[in-house]
């Protein structure tokens, strides 16, 4: 299996340097989002003390005719610190920066989904919402080729794979392992890991988080991600369906709830919300993948655990439906309900911003409504 080249450098000799104190100065990496809406990119800078929020951190700048952001002729776009995490891979006092990005004129970069998200996540404040997110990735080498098949064929059939256990089964524990903690370490609300049904496959869940904090932190997750592949020399792809043929694809499961429908009798509150999903399909099909639903064409067949893309469909214990009650919820009369559509490669803000527009403010049509 191909692996990057940078994988194959010394560890040990970096870790003399990372080792070397660094006395009061602390090392900020400045994450983002770029043009695809899908890729990350990060850089760092010096500050003279360690910042205690993330009003102590300054705007940063980028060449945004680089990220497919603009063009070269008026390049320069802003980074606006938004949310602060731990730095797993520098430590402590070290910290990651999730950033907005804003063009030349201060308004929000095509790809800055953040900014109209927390508009709307503020505006239901009062109802309490609460996320989580079931992020499916699949690892691969550098050639593309799935981490740990046979060269030139195909590993066995699907079934012993998933929340598997022993070499046959589990391909690259390391990783999975490595990702968890250093999310726990960085302060990202990850909640669960598990092997996944196609091998190579795997997932790991973040939440509850309430409001804006689901995207920041599963925005969080992928970055450490893609960070830990990198020291492993492997690649993490978020393809919704990275592999044709009878193998699952990689979806990001959302389940969702209200402080009313956590509460006594909250399953009528459950069944409004997900009436009024049904008669938005096509809103929310083309808000969950960063290609207005062309991406999830490919996965949502009515096959391996999926929907129909172009059938809405409601049901208890049901993985084969759009949106899923789990049973307990069923019995207890409240809880949660997870919506199945979005892909692996969505965007959260894009995803949790739809859902609140259309179960909690009530908004119908093809189109959001502009506040």
């Amino acid at each position: 299996m191909a692996t990057s080249s940078s994988a194959e450098l010394s560890k040990p000799v970096k870790q003399q340097y990372m080792d070397l104190p660094q006395g009061d100065k602390v090392q900020i990496m400045y994450v983002w989002i770029d043009g695809t809406g899908e890729g990350l990119r990060c850089k760092t800078r010096t500050l003279d003390s360690e910042p205690k929020s993330i009003e102590e951190l300054p705007e940063w700048n980028f060449d945004g005719s680089s990220t497919y952001q603009s063009e070269g002729s008026n390049s320069d776009m802003y980074l606006i610190p938004s949310a602060m995490f731990r730095d797993p891979f520098r430590k402590d006092p070290n910290k990651l920066v999730l950033c907005e990005v804003l063009k030349y004129n201060r308004k929000p970069a095509e790809t800055n989904l953040r900014l109209t998200c927390n508009k709307v996540m503020d505006m239901v404040e009062n109802q309490v919402p609460w996320f989580g997110m079931e992020q499916e990735y699949t690892i691969l080498g550098t050639d593309g080729h799935p981490f740990g098949w046979p060269n030139n064929g195909f590993p066995g059939p699907q079934g012993p794979y998933y929340c598997g256990v022993g070499s046959d089964k589990a391909y690259g524990r390391d990783i999975v392992e490595a990702h968890y903690r250093a999310c726990l370490y960085a302060g990202v609300m990850i909640c669960g890991t598990n092997a996944e049904v196609m091998p190579a496959q795997w997932e790991f869940q973040v939440g509850p988080c309430e409001g804006i904090s689901m995207g920041d932190h599963l925005w969080a997750a992928r970055f450490i991600l893609h960070r830990v592949c990198e020291d492993f020399g492997v690649v993490a792809s978020f393809d919704p369906k990275p592999i044709p043929g009878n193998w699952n694809g990689a979806g990001c499961h959302t389940n969702f709830s209200t402080k009313e429908m956590r509460e006594e009798g909250g399953l009528k509150a459950i069944e409004e919300s997900i009436e009024r999903l049904g008669k938005r399909h096509s809103y929310h099909i083309r808000a969950y993948d960063p290609k207005g639903g062309l991406d999830n064409a490919r996965r949502l067949t009515g096959h391996h655990e999926t929907s129909n893309i172009h059938e809405f469909s409601a049901g208890v214990a049901n993985r084969g439906a759009s949106i899923r009650i789990p049973r307990t919820v069923g019995q207890e009369k409240k809880g949660y309900f997870e919506d199945r559509r979005p892909s692996a490669n969505c965007d959260p803000y894009a995803v949790t911003e739809a859902i609140i527009r259309t179960c909690l403010l009530s908004e119908e049509g093809d189109e959001p409504v502009d506040y």
